[in-house]
This record gives structure tokens, sequence and C-alpha cells, in this order.
């Protein structure tokens, strides 16, 4: 690992970079606050100590979705470790990395952090595993694909209706960092419009509309490579630590570095390097190879883990699918006694008929059965299929050790059953 070092900005750049601030150089490229927009432009007016995408910041951090990024899965589920990331910080990380650039690029910061801050927060439990899965339930009942991408965005613009600037919102939409490019230019002249028909054909094309996506800002597209640069190390790390992978995998690289603090920097001074004063964001192509080849190597060393798949596939999706149907046909019932009205529903609809004059259960039933789930944590699901389904073969259970967990008791074709060392845990759904 020594062959790889710090890279530092090239001398003749920081002197220039050093040089602009002095004379208090302006980005012209960088999103000016007066142009953002919001839905209604009326309300929600930016003033002195509450800049506009300041606001947006503080409307997501309050929103109720914001705590759950704490118990909310970023890749292991199986690993109740407190030091394993969870989606909570993943979305700090995003957030200090792309500031960190956007501050050298001389770019809008209130408006980097909202997006890093809010890209995240639809995620299903149990990270892509639980997405895929939900996905596959929502497409089969109704030709429409689920992308947390699109609920993250769905939840701040539609869900809790709190006025988000499109340039937020847009943002948010466009992050998807499963899908790396060498380089970002964003698609200036964005309206409302092209953000609502943006919107509804990822619901109807799914991935093949998602990778069409492009930000609106030059900020959107930091966020996006960060939220690549955040994780790519971090998984690393954490796979060590939950026995995954051997602490000194030698993974390929030619300029990045293999483990997180050299990926961070390298890749935060080759964009920097190769993006100051342009409308664009790009990589040297050295850098992007190296960044190619990093996540491909995490998707089969890592990502797909035989033993991780085998518990998400033979135990978390069969959960998925009782949990999603008898929610589907507790509303179908209109059986108001039931957790997903007193859960979900009651409070979500009685907040839109209150402020903005809307029926939730005018939404599409499976529609309210996606955003209830997309809205648990890993430790909620558990409980509430536990609930549900207290007789189920299919459980995920918590025993009281000392020690620090790996996954014990494999599940078995009889025993579906998984067993996670914690220091001590309870949870009760009433």
């Amino acid at each position: 690992m020594s062959d790889i070092k710090y890279n530092r900005i090239d001398e003749d750049l920081q002197q220039k970079i050093i040089s602009n601030r002095e004379s208090h150089w302006i980005n012209p490229y960088a999103f000016k606050d007066e142009m953002a927009v919001r839905r209604n432009n009326d309300i929600d007016k930016a003033n002195l100590w509450r800049p506009v995408f300041v606001r947006d910041v503080e409307k997501i951090m309050h929103l109720p979705y914001y705590n759950r990024y704490a118990d909310k899965t970023q890749v292991f589920s199986f690993k109740n470790n407190d030091d394993i990331t969870r989606r909570a910080q993943h979305v700090q990380l995003v957030s200090r990395i792309a500031r960190n650039i956007g501050s050298v690029l001389g770019l809008n910061l209130d408006l980097i952090e909202a997006i890093a801050l809010g890209h995240d927060i639809g995620h299903t439990p149990f990270g892509h595993a639980g997405e895929r899965f939900l996905s596959e339930l929502y497409h089969n009942e109704t030709n429409r694909y689920f992308n947390h991408n699109v609920h993250s965005a769905r939840v701040l613009d539609t869900i809790f209706v709190r006025n988000f600037t499109m340039q937020t919102l847009d943002g948010v939409l466009c992050h998807n960092g499963e899908f790396e490019q060498q380089g970002y230019k964003p698609k200036y002249e964005k309206s409302f419009d092209d953000y609502d028909t943006e919107i509804e054909s990822c619901y109807t094309e799914g991935i093949e509309a998602i990778k069409k996506l492009i930000p609106s800002t030059l900020e959107g597209c930091v966020v996006r490579i960060c939220d690549i640069i955040a994780y790519l190390g971090k998984d690393r790390q954490d796979a060590a630590l939950a026995g995954i992978i051997d602490p000194d995998y030698e993974f390929t690289t030619k300029l990045i570095g293999r483990e997180n603090a050299k990926i961070i920097n390298n890749l935060t001074v080759d964009i920097i390097e190769h993006s100051y004063g342009k409308d664009y964001i790009s990589l040297s192509d050295n850098a992007f190879k190296d960044l190619s080849m990093a996540k491909k190597e995490n998707t089969e060393v890592i990502y797909k883990d035989k033993n991780i798949n085998n518990q998400y596939n033979s135990i978390i999706k069969p959960m998925f699918e009782d949990i999603y149907y008898k929610l589907l046909d507790d509303i179908e019932k209109n059986d108001e006694d039931s957790i997903i009205f007193k859960h979900h529903i009651n409070p979500i609809g009685d907040a839109l008929r209150k402020y903005h004059s809307i029926d939730y259960l005018s939404e599409e039933n499976n529609q309210i059965v996606v955003d209830y789930i997309a809205s648990m944590t890993d430790d909620y699901f558990i409980a509430l299929h536990k609930f549900l389904f207290p007789e189920s073969k299919y459980s995920v259970e918590y025993e009281f050790l000392t020690i620090l967990s790996s996954c014990t008791a494999p599940p078995t074709k009889d025993n579906p059953r998984l067993v996670i060392n914690d220091n001590s845990f309870g949870f009760s759904i009433n």
C-alpha cells in the first residue's frame, strides 16, 4: 500500500486559487441563491440569517425520517457492530467531502449540504437489497419501479410537502452514485416541469431513465461523484471489520489508493485539478479508471458475498413479501385498527390534510405501502414482521451478548432464522 502516496494539488494551481480568493473571485458557474425556485415562491423567503438553501438543510434535518438514517443499513445489515457505517454517517461523509471540494471550486456550499443530507432519506431498510425487493413487489403489482433516489425526492416533495427548492430536489433525484462517469456537466436550464417529467419517467422506465439523469447544477454534480467517493473506501473498512474480507486484501489501484483516507484525498485532489474554473466536474483518465476498477472490485469481493446475499434472499426477501401483502390487504379492507393506519397513514394523512388539504388515501394503495416500508428502519421492520407474523419461520433475533457481533446460526431450509450478536436491544410495536 505504501506505493500510493497522498497527492497534493499542483503548486501552480494552488497559487492561482489563493490569488483568486484574495481578489474575491466568484465562480460564474456556481449556483446563485437568488436563482432558486420553489413550487410556492410566496413563502419560505430567504433572509439574512436563513438563506435559501440553509432553509432546505434545516427542513431536511427536522423531518422525522432524518432520525431514521441512524438505524438504516448502509451495506452490512447482519453485523450489528456500532463501528460499522450506518446511513446517517454516509450522508454526513458525502456532505463533508462534497463541501471540501465545493469550497475550493467556489460553489454554493449550502446547496451542496442540502442535497447531500437529503439524498438517501427515502432509502429502504436493508440497503440496496431492500430497495431491490421492494421494487420487485411494487413492479409486480403496478408495473412501476421503486428506486431510492426517486423516493427520496418524493419524501421531500410529496409526503412531507415542505416546499423545497427545485435545485435541492433535482440534486437528490439525480444523485444516484451507482453510475460513475468521468465527467459531469449540468443540464443548467431545468424547470419544475422538466423535473416532474423525469420523476415520472423513473417510475415507468426504472433504471433506464435513471441512467439518463443529469443534475441541473455543478453542486448536484459534486454530490453525485462524492456519493461514490464516500462509500468506496468506507465499505472496504466495514467489510474488513465485519470479517467479509481480510484487512490486508490487495485491491488494484494505480492512483487513488486502496484504503479510505487515500481514496478520499486523492480523488478530491484529482477532481479539483480537473474541474477548477470549469462548467463541469471531471476526473483524469487514470483516476476514472481507478474509480471504476474500485467499484467493480468492491462489487465482486464485498457486495456479492454469497453468505450475505443468501441471508438476504432466504430471510429478508420473504419477510418483505409477507409485510407488503399484509399491509396492502389492511388498506384494501380499510382496517383502521391496523398498524399501517396507526403508524403511517394517520400521522402522514393528518398532516397533509391539515396543512395542505391533501387526502393521502387518494394515493394508489401500493404506493402507500411502498411509502411505509421505505420509511422503516431495519429494526422496526424486523419488529413489525415479528408482531404481524409471530409464528413465522422467518425471523431475525438479537441475543444479549457482550462480544462485538458476528453472524451466527446460519439459516437452514427448515429454520431460516438469523441470530445476531448485540449488546442489548428491545422493540415494541403497539
